[in-house]
């Protein structure tokens, strides 16, 4: 069986997604992106683009960093803020929130043409006072997950995925469609 393609641009997702025993094709497309907070809002149409584009079963994806204080800002939209102002920028602009609580968020859709399946993965955690760790990617350096003073990248991958909201949201979906590599 053919792996399935997986629509993203970011090498360290098909990474992440493998180390998880899946098995995935990457395929990099400039797709139309919904603007929204909620990963979800996002998902659907990415992966009903890439289905016309490819026609064959595709896999997206969306994450996003939903901020309590900031009431879920900057969601979905997280990598326009790294882009724009760097995630250094994240913290500082929470310094004088006391609230620093935030949910890590993964959507991932699986769209045949005629199916779409969604699975949804969170985690609960906060923002730590300043970038750390040399693992991970995009805000990996800024995100402590629950019950651990380090943030995703000073857990290193091994630890990361065990509790990550990527995690979560593959599980979600591989209980929902056979995939072939599935954990």
């Amino acid at each position: 069986m053919r792996p399935i393609a997986f629509v993203t641009s970011r090498a360290e997702k098909v990474e992440e997604a493998r180390r998880m025993g899946f098995s995935v094709e990457p395929v990099a497309l400039d797709l139309p992106e919904t603007q929204a907070l909620d990963p979800g809002d996002v998902v659907e149409e990415k992966a009903r683009a890439a289905w016309r584009a490819l026609d064959r079963p595709v896999l997206v994806e969306d994450s996003g960093l939903a901020i309590r204080a900031w009431g879920g800002f900057p969601g979905a939209l997280v990598k326009w803020l790294e882009r724009g102002a760097g995630v250094a920028a994240i913290p500082r602009m929470l310094a004088s929130w006391e609230e620093r609580a935030a949910v890590a968020c993964c959507v991932v859709a699986f769209f045949d043409g005629e199916r779409l399946v969604v699975g949804r993965g969170e985690c609960a955690g906060r923002i730590a006072a300043s970038p750390r760790g040399g693992t991970g990617f995009g805000w990996d350096s800024i995100f402590e997950p629950e019950g651990s003073d380090r943030t995703f990248a000073e857990l290193g991958h091994e630890r990361k995925d065990r509790v990550s909201h990527r995690r979560r949201a593959w599980e979600a979906l591989a209980s929902r469609i056979p995939m072939e590599g599935e954990p």
